[in-house]
């Protein structure tokens, strides 16, 4: 997958395009059909968990990293027991964000996060650029596909990645109140 997500980006350089990284929000449709054909043609697994940001209690939106440590913590708690086993080992790349403090508060984050759930012995944590990760454009385009169904209820990107769909996970889906 990541090869042939190499070569859409390749195809958009050599036709004088934006060519950084596949990035779903500014893509052109065009490239957007590329990539979803890409994904599937192949057999991969993904999990969603979707936080509405207008339902997070305000102890939970003190920061970014904060708020992303919650999630992070939710989603692995959900779908840890169905995908691990005792003698899996986890490497969990996510996309770098801001700058060095920023980054450096994010990780801490996330590993505080995992070290609840998964055995230390058991997982390493990458930050990077999501320029530098095919697999990190094809989380993103498939995060979209998850966010535009459920925000604008347009599911025709979601439709394409069906199948690799396990769970979406709405962790304040009874939540009444909003906070802002």
């Amino acid at each position: 997958m990541a090869s042939e997500l190499l070569h859409i980006r390749r195809e958009l350089c050599a036709a004088g395009g934006d060519c950084d990284k596949l990035h779903c929000t500014e893509d052109k449709q065009a490239t957007r059909d590329e990539v979803y054909k890409v994904l599937a043609k192949h057999k991969f697994r993904v999990d969603a968990t979707l936080l509405e940001k207008s339902k997070a209690q305000p102890q939970t939106r003190t920061s970014d990293a904060t708020f992303y440590q919650y999630a992070w913590y939710f989603h692995f708690k959900h779908v840890a027991p169905k995908i691990l086993t005792k003698d899996s080992k986890l490497l969990i790349t996510a996309a770098a964000l801001g700058q060095s403090k920023t980054k450096a508060a994010f990780k801490q984050a996330l590993n505080n996060t995992v070290q609840q759930i998964v055995p230390r012995s058991q997982w390493e944590v990458s930050f990077l650029d999501s320029a530098k990760d095919p697999l990190l454009w094809a989380a993103d385009y498939c995060a979209w596909a998850i966010q535009r169904k459920w925000e604008r209820g347009d599911d025709k990107s979601h439709s394409l990645i069906k199948s690799a769909i396990s769970s979406e996970y709405d962790l304040w889906a009874p939540g009444q109140v909003h906070f802002y």
